[in-house]
This record gives C-alpha cells, sequence and structure tokens, in this order.
C-alpha cells in the first residue's frame, strides 16, 4: 500500500476521551492524538449522570482538529465508550434529559429485586452475562421501580456510542460488542431477549436493531461539521464497547492467549469462537462479551485504576498530582502493608475514596 489511507478514532472513557487519526501505510498503522479532554460523573440532586452536550462538543472539536491543516481525506471514522449506560430518546428523536451514570445510587438492590421476577439462572442461561449491579438490565429495571417518568415517553433506548453515532449520522443501531453488556441480549438466539423484556414489563421493540462490527451505519451530517473534511464521511460501527476494540488489536490473534485490558475498569479473560454459558462459568460469575468477526471475550469485570483516579481528584484539591508524581510516591512506599479489595461494595462509588479506604483497612484490622 503506497498511497496513505487516514481514519479518525473516537475513544470516550470513564475518566478522558481522546481524539487519533490512525494513517495506514505500507501495512503500518501510525496514530496522532489530536485531542484529549477530561470527563467526569455530573452529579444533579441525589443522582450521577454523564454530560452528553459537554463530551459531542468535545467530540466535534476532536474532528474539526482531525480536519485542520493539510488535504488529509478520510475513509471513514470510528467511536468506541464504555459499556452499560444508555440514552432514552422520545418518538421525535429528542434526547430525554442526561443518562445515569453505572455508578449511580438507583441500581442499589435491584438485582436482588428482579431475581423475585426471573430466576438468577435463568437470566445468565438467557443472557450468559456477568452479574453486577451496574448492567443496563437493573438500570432500567430501576427506572421501571422508581416510575421514572422519561419512561412514559421513551420511543427508543440507545447505548452511550450509539447516541454519538446516531448525533453524527441521524441513523439509530445498536452495535454487537455493546448490546451484549447490557445483560438483555441473548448471544445464543442472536436478538434481545424476550423473556427478559417481558420480566421488566416493557416492549422489546424499544431497543435498535443489532449490527455487526464493521457495519457502515452512515455519513456525518451534523450541519455544525459543514464545510470540514469530516462532513460527509462514513461512520463505521466498530466494536463500540471499548474493551472489543481493544481486544480485537492484540496481536495475538493466531494462538491462544488472555488478556487484560486495563483502565477505570479492568477485564481479564480470553476469546472463543462462542458464548460458554455453562455451570462453571456461572458459578464463577463469568460473562460473555460479543467481539469482531463473531467472537467472544469470555471474562471477568475487576474494579482497576477507580480507586486511584477518586484518590488522584482528592489529592489534587491541595496540589495537583501527575499519575507520573504518584509513580514516584508509590515507589517510596513500603510494598503489600495494607491488602484492599477494589471490587469490596464500600467502592463503588463512595463519596470520600481515602475515608472509605482507611475504613476498610481498619474494619479488616490493617494499618
Amino acid at each position: 500500500m503506497k498511497t496513505a489511507v487516514w481514519y479518525v478514532a473516537v475513544d470516550l472513557g470513564a475518566e478522558s476521551g481522546r481524539c487519533m487519526i490512525g494513517t495506514l501505510k505500507d501495512r503500518t498503522l501510525s496514530i496522532e492524538e489530536v485531542h484529549r479532554f477530561p470527563n467526569r460523573m455530573v452529579r444533579v440532586g441525589l443522582h450521577l449522570y454523564w454530560d452528553i452536550p459537554y463530551l459531542y462538543e468535545q467530540v466535534l472539536q476532536g474532528f474539526r482538529a482531525s480536519g485542520a491543516g493539510d488535504q488529509k481525506r478520510f475513509t471513514s471514522i470510528g467511536i468506541d465508550t464504555w459499556g452499560v449506560d444508555f440514552g432514552l430518546l422520545d418518538a421525535g428523536g429528542n434526547l430525554l434529559g442526561m443518562p445515569y451514570t453505572y455508578r449511580d445510587v438507583r441500581t442499589d438492590g435491584m438485582m436482588d429485586e428482579f431475581f423475585q421476577r426471573m430466576d438468577k439462572r435463568e437470566i445468565y442461561d438467557r443472557t450468559g452475562t456477568q452479574f453486577l449491579p451496574i448492567n443496563s438490565l437493573y438500570q432500567l429495571f430501576a427506572m421501571k421501580q422508581k416510575k421514572d417518568p422519561f419512561l412514559d415517553a421513551m420511543h427508543d433506548i440507545l447505548f452511550i456510542p450509539d447516541i454519538f453515532l446516531y448525533l453524527l449520522t441521524g441513523v439509530k443501531a445498536t452495535e454487537f460488542s455493546c448490546a451484549t453488556t447490557s445483560q438483555m441480549y441473548n448471544p445464543i438466539e442472536g436478538r434481545w431477549d424476550a423473556g427478559i423484556f417481558d420480566a421488566l414489563d416493557l416492549p422489546v421493540d424499544i431497543m435498535q436493531k443489532v449490527v455487526a462490527p464493521g457495519t457502515a451505519i452512515g455519513d456525518v451530517c451534523d450541519p455544525r461539521l459543514q464545510g470540514t473534511k469530516i462532513f460527509g464521511v462514513p461512520v463505521i460501527a466498530v466494536a463500540t464497547h471499548d474493551t472489543g476494540s481493544a481486544v480485537a488489536a492484540m496481536p495475538c490473534a493466531s494462538e491462544p492467549c488472555v488478556f487484560i485490558s486495563c483502565g477505570t475498569w479492568s477485564l481479564m479473560g480470553f476469546e472463543a469462537g462462542c458464548p460458554m454459558i455453562t455451570e462453571r462459568t456461572y458459578q464463577n460469575n463469568f460473562t460473555n462479551e460479543g467481539g469482531v468477526s463473531g467472537t467472544f471475550r469470555i471474562l471477568k469485570n475487576i474494579t482497576g485504576l477507580w480507586l486511584l483516579q477518586e484518590c488522584r481528584k482528592q489529592w489534587s484539591r491541595q496540589r495537583t498530582w501527575t499519575y507520573d508524581d504518584l509513580f514516584v510516591e508509590a515507589r517510596r512506599a513500603e510494598g503489600f502493608r495494607t491488602i484492599v479489595d477494589p471490587d469490596h461494595r464500600s467502592f463503588l462509588n463512595p463519596a470520600d475514596m481515602l475515608g472509605a479506604i482507611a475504613a476498610y483497612a481498619r474494619d479488616s484490622g490493617q494499618p
């Protein structure tokens, strides 16, 4: 390939987002970061939300920066984000408020309450999804139980990456890898699970058509990008769940391997050619997440850098701490003095992470 081909990629995470240009030439991919921006949960009243208007404006800034300067002609655009969270659209295609975040308290107790409607093992057999209180299923059930008024006006559900694809193209769809994080998709039947929606007492047609990674969704038609090199560029549904894109990029596709994808969450597992929904995966609470080319990621969600991110925010109220600063301090510290289980329920979203860690150490008889 003597002629270079250019792409634009957007990666949105719970702590930050970035926009990159990928250049493919002579079978070599080079990547240039053109825009990076912070992300955070926004508290309004008692609840936590994602600020979609802010994030979308940052994405547009990244696109404008990508199209500035030389005469690149972009082949396509791809966007990935975290999973499970979603927004609601009315019949006119308008976003109904800001999407809740998966760390919002409204899901407290919802898993056990939903098990009164459908047996836990039946849920797993239908979805193959790890049981976590943050799953889309329990978020939607919480809205139903609390009689959220937005449900009355809801016409469609779009997951976080779906929202950005829709804002850019006007097309509603859900990509396979993101659908499988919800605990509402049946990977054996290859469709949204009707039994789950019956238990929710919601119609399954609020969900979107599930498309395979690599599907062209539509062309960029947002008028704010008119006159830029981004306008009219095809938008592709990559593996829109960020772990799906990360694993697709692993250099070991030809041989078995175990991966750890580390961010706010860490995902540890392996790739398989089909879902593994067995007694053993159920007992060990493994999940089956859809991947690229018909693959499935058999993995566990593990709390990753979340504790560090929250501690850094608190420490930075007095002075700015970079991660490099913290690495220097960590090297000076005594190793393994206090052992912390990052998956302990007290760390899901405490108001004071430093205090939560101190309390955990005290309660477990450690310094």
